[in-house]
């Protein structure tokens, strides 16, 4: 017998060419081509008669061949071959493209399996290109549910099926890791069973058993991982807080708390005093307030002699979390430093010695404080802001500068509680649900084109009052085949023909990371009156000056990304409004975008988000957070995965530090799981 770790190129067929091809698909291993599970499958075993097919709908069907297959050169490089069948219900005339092969196994008079989709009209009928076998053939591409995989160039699918049949004849499959009993409770298949039917089902029923095995195993085995996290992590020990009175840090507000930041503080305090590092999610909408709830964590960890660390993803945001933070913290003097990378050698160095004397309780920055060189005599706690644009490694190469310091991540992007546990399974998760007294909603309105003189006279008349706006494009440069707004030739438009007298700004992701960095500041700084954007304003700088987001094509965008979007306004005093413009009339498409005119609940819209667009979409990137599924589809599969989690938490509970083969099996799979996932796992 063959091994799972024995290369593809053992197989009959697999030189090295074809195993190139197979790399592409991350294909090394028989044990990776077994687990390069089929995306869907056709049903090939009703035969209907040629009366009963349906135009566009493959099928398969018995018939005679009527004449001999005729083949004529109709120009260089295309062969055309004609042949007529038919069964006692009617004849059906075939058509094959350059395919010799046809000639030559198509016999006058035999009777063959076919399988194809008829096209054509009541002038007549006709099939491109059916497969076929005689009917006493094994039936591999008719009379079966077929696999159909995911593919490369050059790589068909009877050539990934070909391999994987033979995989499984010569090799066995993945060991077992769920449990007898969890399989029994849950209707699961077991292990040796699943990996063969899912391959080679003998119908839709067990194709559709077999998936659910390795949805299920999926959930179980990422489930199980968050649990061991948690396990590990409860099992650290850290000095509790002694001093955790915030009437200090309370009084020293101009403004009063929402009832949501207390509560997030109070789990903090409470995270604090047990004696194991914090690993906690504050997640709330734009404006909620998790800025105040931070400075909270920071005050008790400086009320306990200890070090804090705040990490945002751009300088430009590092420097609007510094000034608020010095203003905060300077009448409790607490100290706040800057380290970010566009400072100079000797102001860098100036701030490093500071922290690694203890003289700093907060040091605020971007990826600068990861560096070797950047090191803290007692860091506690550890501050992501906007968690999602961090992987795993910077988040553990910061903690790694303290001994098991304290962690507490950030999010601005309302997540499904579902999405929440998959992204954050291992962290604890606190919700701003409310926003601050005073703040108002931002009136959105949807529009079509002809508004357009109607939008631009509204920019004008923002830009009289004193008031910036962002216009958001989603492409950066103009393309034909999309048809949308393009942010470099819009800019360009609205400059010279619309509004000659306004400064306009652009700003899009294929400029320079400097030259971003240093045109959101200026717009910060009200140094022009439009910025014409693509969506890297998503997340970023705060301009209480910007009045009026202006999002051009928006039915090109996830809710949940519009909302995020709108969110850059409305950050002032001055009453803010969002208009969304779209040319696509499609009811349901109009209807998501109503939704987001209808509220501002950004948890109520990334529901919304997930049942309309599914989680691939749902952060409009593969850097979303998300482990890596091969099978599983949140947007379908959210009983399973309920079902998993808690199936993998009785386990883990009762067995996971278990010696059974089980056991070690999971355990390892686990590894492989958050390997493969890193840099897309949070």
């Amino acid at each position: 017998m063959a091994r799972l770790s024995d290369p593809v190129t053992i197989l009959k067929g697999v030189g090295a060419a074809r195993a190139k091809q197979f790399e592409n698909l991350n294909i090394r291993t028989l044990g990776d081509l077994i687990c390069h599970f089929p995306r869907g499958y056709e049903d090939r075993t009703v035969l209907r008669t040629i009366d009963h097919l349906e135009v566009d709908v493959p099928a398969c069907f018995k018939a005679v061949v009527m004449n001999t297959p005729r083949t004529s050169h109709i120009r260089k490089g295309l062969d055309l071959t004609k042949v007529q069948v038919a069964d006692h219900t009617a004849r059906l005339n075939l058509t094959f493209f350059n395919n010799r092969y046809v000639a030559d196994n198509l016999v006058y008079g035999r009777e063959y399996i076919f399988y194809g989709a008829v096209s054509g009209d009541f002038i007549g009928y006709n099939m491109t290109n059916p497969v076929f076998e005689a009917v006493d053939a094994p039936g591999v591409t008719t009379r079966r549910v077929l696999p159909i995989y995911p593919l490369t160039a050059g790589l068909s699918n009877a050539a990934v099926l070909k391999a994987v049949t033979q995989a499984l004849a010569i090799c066995d499959p993945p060991e077992e890791i769920l449990p007898e009993a969890v399989r029994t409770e849950y209707g699961i298949l077991p292990a040796e069973v699943a990996y063969h039917a899912i391959h080679a089902p003998d119908s839709m029923d067990e194709a559709q058993q077999a998936r659910k095995r390795m949805i299920f195993e999926e959930f179980f085995v990422f489930s199980a991982g968050l649990s061991l996290m948690r396990a590990a992590r409860a099992e650290k020990k850290v000095r509790p807080f002694e001093d955790t009175d915030m009437t200090p840090f309370y009084d020293a507000l101009p403004f009063s708390l929402t009832g949501a930041q207390k509560r997030a503080i109070d789990e903090i305090r409470g995270d604090f005093g047990k004696g194991a590092p914090m690993n906690r999610l504050v997640q709330g909408d734009v404006g909620s307030g998790k800025t105040m709830v931070a400075a909270a964590a920071v005050y008790c960890a400086a009320r306990n002699g200890k070090q804090s660390a705040l990490m945002a993803p751009t300088e430009i945001l590092a420097e609007q979390h510094y000034a608020s933070l010095q203003k905060l913290f300077a009448p409790l003097g607490i100290s706040v430093v800057l380290l970010t990378g566009s400072m100079t050698v000797k102001q860098k160095k100036v701030v490093r010695e500071a922290i690694a004397s203890g003289q700093v309780q907060l040091a605020v920055g971007t990826h600068a404080l990861l560096t070797d060189s950047t090191e803290f005599r007692d860091l506690s706690l550890v501050i992501a802001d906007e968690q999602h644009r961090f992987g795993v490694s910077q988040r553990s190469k910061l903690s790694g500068k303290g001994e098991d310091p304290h962690l507490l991540v950030m999010s601005a992007t309302p997540i499904p509680r579902t999405l929440a546990l998959l992204m954050y399974g291992d962290l604890d998760v606190s919700i701003l649900d409310e926003l601050p007294p005073g703040r108002e909603a931002v009136d959105t309105f949807l529009v079509p084109e002809s508004y357009r003189p109607r939008i631009n006279a509204f920019i004008r008349r923002q830009a009289a009052e004193g008031h910036q706006c962002f216009i958001v494009c989603p492409a950066v440069e103009e393309n034909q085949e999309l048809g949308v707004k393009a942010a470099v030739a819009w800019a360009e438009t609205l400059q010279k023909t619309v509004f000659p007298d306004l400064r306009i700004a652009l700003l899009h992701g294929q400029m320079k990371g400097t030259e971003k960095e240093e045109t959101m500041a200026a717009f910060a700084r009200g140094e022009a009156d439009v910025m014409v954007a693509t969506t890297v304003i998503e997340v970023g700088v705060d301009v209480p000056n910007a009045t009026l987001m202006v999002i051009e094509d928006a039915d090109r965008f996830g809710l949940s990304q519009l909302h995020q979007l709108r969110g850059r306004v409305g950050r002032g005093k001055a009453k803010s409004y969002c208009i969304l413009t779209s040319h696509n009339r499609n009811p349901d498409t109009l209807q998501r975008l109503k939704a987001l005119c209808k509220t501002t609940d950004g948890f109520k819209i990334a529901e919304e988000d997930l049942k309309l667009r599914g989680p691939g979409d749902f952060f409009g990137s593969r850097q979303s957070g998300l482990p890596a599924f091969q099978m599983a589809d949140l947007s379908f599969d959210l009983g399973t995965l309920k079902q998993a989690q808690v199936a993998s938490a009785q386990w883990i509970e009762q067995y996971g530090t278990s010696d059974t083969p089980e056991a070690a099996a999971l355990r390892a799979r686990i590894g492989e799981l958050f390997r493969r996932s890193e840099g897309t796992m949070n």
